[in-house]
């Protein structure tokens, strides 16, 4: 059932193929009082408007997009109590993606057509993101995307909230440069974003003195990593790129103590390990070990102590909150604060009044960059901890404009 089981190559076709299929097969939806020229009619004729959640809530992906999904419903929740939106409350409708791409396709399209949704929030992996892209651009219709990603992308109805690549990836391959981390060691997961954010890594090596001791990738679910851990283990390398997504990572990283390698003797910075995630692996695996990201739980500042209490106190004092989870959640305040500009639910007119739009975020201040409708955010690298928690060890100093092609980046200038 799953499409986890087919091949990288076929995959990519087979989800392309379906979201254009599933977007072409979109019928007329329900007008209400605000209603767009083209593209699907979302229903803004009552005193409540849908919006549309989809994250995976089972299969390999669950492990981290289930908290996405609760942060997503705190942010509802929270403005709901606040008044809503233009006189509107939201009403929040889920879909399960169930961590297969082609479902992810055929829910962005119940969203839009069945459920007349005002705006969709959701997907992680680059493979759901890519699976539903033409379903939103044929529908004319509005996608949040929470998730950090390998960027050389744009897309005129989704908005990033998440990093792009130099404000994520780069900004840690200069870290691990100035620490003299400079042998890399790439392990992926075998669909997109690892597959293009190592191949961003390998152009910055080669313009950076850098050596790429060998790159591995494995299906996403996998649980057998001795083989690639050996590799690993032999390879002399410095440090380990760690692009692996969902519930791999438990694999890997106990594949990685049993081999005897530790955070002090071969680090490994992941890109996909969040506070949710170093929970369920186990924090005798990752202790001291690196991540990049743009936000922690531990990130000080009024707004995120609002935000972690909150948080808390809906899903319990022992749950963390984590980078996802954040940008997910700053996703809709933009979202409603780009509404309220635009004084209408009307997709045209709400892109319109993105540029500009800013938010006192748990992160910190961030600002929507309405040419790329990318976030402008500040990069920052952090050491696990025995506690679970991530610790900040270096910043960018101040949030970092979107470049989602690399176009400032003169050895980049072939990877699009």
């Amino acid at each position: 059932m799953s499409g986890l089981s087919i091949s990288r190559r076929g995959l990519l076709a087979g989800v392309s193929a379906l979201g254009a299929s599933a977007a072409l097969s979109a019928c007329g939806a329900k007008t209400g009082s605000d209603t767009s020229s083209t593209g699907a009619k979302a229903d803004t004729s009552g005193d409540t408007v849908k919006v549309g959640l989809l994250n995976s809530l089972s299969g390999t992906m669950a492990i981290s997009e289930v908290t996405v999904h609760n942060a997503l419903l705190l942010a509802v929740k929270e403005i709901n109590a606040a008044g809503g939106v233009l006189g509107k409350k939201l009403k929040p409708v889920s879909q399960d993606g169930a961590s297969d791409w082609p479902t992810f396709a055929e829910k962005a399209q119940t969203l839009i057509t069945d459920d007349k949704v005002v705006a969709t929030f959701g997907c992680w992996t680059s493979a759901s993101r890519k699976a539903v892209k033409p379903v939103f651009e044929r529908n004319k219709s509005l996608l949040f995307y929470p998730v950090q990603y390998e960027g050389l992308e744009e897309s005129p109805y989704i908005f990033y909230t998440g990093a792009t690549t130099n404000q994520q990836i780069i900004p840690a391959l200069d870290y691990l440069k100035k620490q003299g981390l400079t042998k890399l060691y790439l392990v992926g997961s075998d669909y997109v974003f690892p597959r293009t954010a190592n191949k961003e890594i390998r152009a910055y090596a080669k313009a950076n003195g850098m050596e790429i001791m060998g790159e591995d990738y494995a299906p996403l679910g996998s649980t057998e990593f001795s083989t690639i851990v050996n590799k690993v283990k032999d390879a002399g390398a410095d440090a380990v790129f760690n692009t692996l997504n969902g519930d791999s990572n438990v694999a890997f990283f106990k594949e990685y103590k049993s081999a005897g390698l530790t955070a002090k003797s071969l680090p490994v910075l992941s890109v996909s390990i969040a506070e949710e995630e170093v929970k369920s692996i186990g924090t005798q695996y990752l202790e001291g070990q690196l991540t990049a990201w743009n936000y922690y739980q531990t990130t000080p500042g009024a707004a995120n102590e609002k935000f972690v209490k909150a948080y808390q106190a809906v899903y319990g004092k022992d749950k963390p909150t984590s980078d996802p989870m954040e940008a997910a959640y700053i996703s809709v305040y933009l979202w409603k604060a780009m509404v309220e500009k635009a004084g209408s639910f009307d997709v045209a007119k709400v892109k319109a009044a993105s540029d500009g739009i800013t938010f006192d975020a748990p992160e910190g201040k961030v600002t929507v960059d309405g040419a790329t409708q990318h976030v402008h955010k500040t990069a920052r690298i952090g050491k696990v901890g025995s506690d679970g928690l991530i610790t900040e060890v270096w910043n960018s100093g101040k949030p970092i404009k979107p470049d989602p092609y690399l176009k400032g980046y003169s050895w980049a200038s072939g990877l699009s």
